[in-house]
């Protein structure tokens, strides 16, 4: 592996796990767990298409719901690299412990621009910018800004292929549009920060599965999430 390459893995490494822990919040001992499924699909091969997922998202493995989505938008590519969403969400979010019926929903809308690209001959890139327009049961209407860099590195082949093992990282800065929460309640610009890092494994050229830890901090506190994921092509092949 030339050093070039060896290094800017440590630093991405460094970078994603540093993050969380500058921002000197108190943390969660119990692991949680995010089991997610993520489709994409195309209308034969012109630039209309669609994406969803859905995620199970518990605060310890299994049981205690911290939040189930629900998420869907129609998608339009005027390039290679570069693919527009126009969503809709419904998450229920529940709060820490075993009172199952304490529950918050909330609708979303949402835009995004993802950006892919190659560097070198193993490093995919992605710049993903999302705007969200937020309904959340008893609060006030409220936006939210997000920016993630996702970086994939191949590790046994230099093309994401089939039974292509690969190194997954991300890390995603969400950004507060409004300070006022409810006529009684704020909180700050910074919403929450997530650095990921992973195992991924191409089942198929249009089906890879990734397991690892990430670790999200917000105002109030840090914790580690396992999270398992499912990538799927519906539609066309696997973009690179």
């Amino acid at each position: 592996m030339k050093r070039g390459f060896r290094n800017t893995i440590l630093c991405l490494l460094v970078w994603g796990s540093v993050i969380p822990l500058a921002m000197g919040q108190s943390y969660n001992n119990d692991l949680g767990a995010w089991y997610m499924y993520f489709w994409n699909a195309k209308i034969k091969e012109g630039p209309i298409g669609f994406q969803g997922d859905i995620q199970h998202r518990n605060w310890n493995l299994g049981g205690d719901l911290e939040q189930l989505l629900i998420r869907g938008g129609i998608t339009y590519s005027p390039a290679k690299n570069i693919k527009l969403t126009l969503g809709y969400g419904n998450i229920t979010t529940g709060t820490m412990g075993v009172n199952l019926k304490n529950t918050t929903n909330e609708r979303r809308i949402y835009q995004e621009a993802l950006l892919p690209q190659k560097v070198g001959n193993r490093v995919y890139l992605t710049h993903r910018f999302r705007y969200e327009q937020r309904f959340v049961e008893k609060q006030n209407f409220r936006t939210r800004y997000r920016y993630n860099l996702f970086i994939n590195i191949a590790l046994n082949y230099k093309e994401m292929q089939k039974r292509t093992v690969y190194l997954a990282l991300y890390n995603e800065l969400f950004i507060n549009g409004q300070k006022k929460v409810s006529a009684t309640s704020s909180t700050e610009y910074f919403d929450r920060n997530r650095a990921y890092v992973a195992m991924g494994y191409h089942l198929k050229n249009n089906l890879k599965v990734q397991l690892g830890i990430m670790n999200q901090t917000n105002n109030a506190i840090g914790k580690n999430q396992l999270q398992l994921s499912i990538h799927h092509t519906i539609q066309g092949k696997q973009p690179k």
